[in-house]
């Protein structure tokens, strides 16, 4: 379980094939800022741009860790298999802050980047969400982009999908790998978990809500 706090942004350094063809996942090496694997062991899970992955090695002299990326894990997320910043946040606590809101490690789909500018003193982002997705979306409710927990502002439904804009402080995009994101981009996106299971109540066959 997570915050969707940002806690460093890494870079994938190292991504290396664990097999021929798609059938087969992926070992990927991440470097951290010094000293954030010092409380960290094999086992440990770690969300990489909102993605729960358990960490399989250590090499502390490099500030590195390496996972395992299942050919399931790297279908339904997105540039967790590419050189480049990730977000990452160390699993939650019992007695650490809640500061974000409850996020799961788990992708429920892939976003595209509508827009990302600043405006004023903040940023504004627009992500476009699978149709599926946007009945999962409300105007303050929460959700996870690239792991980061942020508040919707705007929903607007269409015929893609449903845009969802947000707001951006400063500090946001300066201490989360959100910075290096544009126009075109794509995001890894989980809804809120209340909201996925209140749409599994009011979904369910009546018969079913019924049974003891």
């Amino acid at each position: 379980m997570f915050t969707g706090i940002i806690t460093a942004v890494g870079r994938i350094v190292d991504v290396q094939a664990l097999g021929a063809g798609a059938a087969f996942g992926k070992r990927v090496q991440i470097e951290t800022p010094a000293g954030y694997l010092d409380d960290v062991a094999a086992g440990d899970s770690i969300a990489l741009n909102g993605a729960c992955m358990t960490v399989t090695d250590l090499q502390l002299g490099q500030r590195r860790f390496g996972i395992g990326i299942s050919a399931e894990s790297l279908a339904r997320t997105c540039a967790l298999d590419q050189p480049g910043p990730v977000n990452l946040e160390k699993a939650l606590r019992a007695h650490d802050r809640l500061g974000g809101h409850l996020v799961s490690g788990h992708v429920d789909g892939i976003g595209q980047v509508v827009r990302f500018e600043p405006v004023g003193e903040s940023w504004a982002l627009e992500v476009l969400a699978p149709p599926e997705l946007g009945k999962f979306l409300a105007y303050k409710g929460s959700v996870a982009v690239n792991g980061v927990s942020l508040t919707v502002n705007s929903v607007q439904d269409g015929a893609q999908g449903c845009v969802m804009g947000i707001n951006l402080i400063d500090h946001t995009v300066r201490h989360t790998a959100l910075s290096a994101l544009g126009a075109g981009a794509a995001v890894n996106l989980e809804i809120d978990l209340i909201a996925r299971y209140v749409e599994r109540m009011l979904s369910a066959p009546a018969a079913a809500q019924g049974h003891q």
